[in-house]
């Protein structure tokens, strides 16, 4: 029995697939269990027609929809299927500052 707890205590801790590595939750609507995942900052750039998703060399303008704010301050890429070539899903920016 105490084995048992243990495995479930265990699991409340780990994150989920749909999880960032800090342990906030991915939206459904930008991965679906594999989409997503953490970036280093060198694989995104800014230029001043928007974000610049090097693997691809996709373009994602600031105001475009896909773009959201980070809630740990890291880059956080989904993309098709989880491929290091695919389409942009969602981009997670940190957020700017004043």
């Amino acid at each position: 029995m105490r084995g048992l707890f243990l495995l479930f205590a265990g699991l409340s801790t780990t994150a989920f697939a749909h999880d960032a590595p800090s342990g906030w939750q991915y939206p459904t609507s930008c991965c679906s269990n594999l989409d997503c995942r953490q970036v280093a900052q060198t694989a995104v750039s800014e230029r001043p027609q928007g974000f610049i998703i090097r693997a691809t060399g996709e373009v994602l303008p600031y105001a475009d929809r896909r773009v959201r704010i980070s809630p740990d301050g890291e880059y956080h890429w989904c993309s098709a299927e989880g491929k290091a070539y695919g389409k942009t899903i969602c981009l997670f920016v940190p957020p700017r500052a004043y």
